[in-house]
């Protein structure tokens, strides 16, 4: 598996080696051995998440203020633009998004580091995404960022107004979330 690192180095985008032939493929989807010999994190993930969401539905920017999870995500049927905003303060990246396309054609994951926040947008016409997270969900730590926050200026590839569930089209700006130190 190779990982290359985005603008930010701790966001890794995971590429797999994929066997093909007539029949189909094959691909080791996670390896912790190699996981670690990339980001030299022994992540012990203890929650696998499984969404199918419809074109333009669009879900974050979530993250957890107490029990930050990592996520490793990846798309096993259709497309999305991908998205991660760093949101520790102290960071040189603060308040900076990277966006990277997964799908199911292109065998992509993506490592979203604790302290971050994640939020994706479906670009097929439908997609089911899979992800691995390192802290179990915890609905009182939640917290959510609006997708249009003007100051991150996040360029979603959009086809018309997105679908948000009521929690994300309440996200509160940057400027006045609870983030990392």
């Amino acid at each position: 598996m190779k990982a290359t690192p985005t603008a930010m180095p701790e966001v890794l985008v995971f590429e797999p080696k994929v066997f093909g032939d007539s029949r189909g493929f094959f691909y080791e989807s996670y390896n912790a051995r190699e996981f670690f010999e990339q980001t030299g994190q022994n992540a012990n993930f203890v929650q696998d998440n499984h969404s199918r969401s419809a074109r333009n539905v669009l879900r974050g920017l979530h993250y957890q203020i107490r029990q930050p999870q990592g996520k490793l995500i990846r798309v096993i049927h259709g497309a999305i633009f991908d998205v991660v905003v760093d949101i520790r303060r102290s960071s040189p990246f603060f308040g900076r998004w990277i966006g990277v396309e997964l799908s199911a054609e292109n065998c992509r994951q993506l490592w979203v580091p604790p302290g971050f926040a994640h939020g994706f947008v479906v670009t097929s016409d439908s997609a089911e995404c899979l992800y691995k997270t390192t802290d179990y969900w915890s609905p009182e730590h939640e917290r959510s960022i609006l997708w249009n926050d003007p100051e991150l200026a996040i360029d979603w590839p959009l086809s018309g107004e997105p679908m948000l569930s009521g929690k994300d089209s309440h996200g509160v700006l940057l400027a006045d979330a609870e983030v990392f130190a």
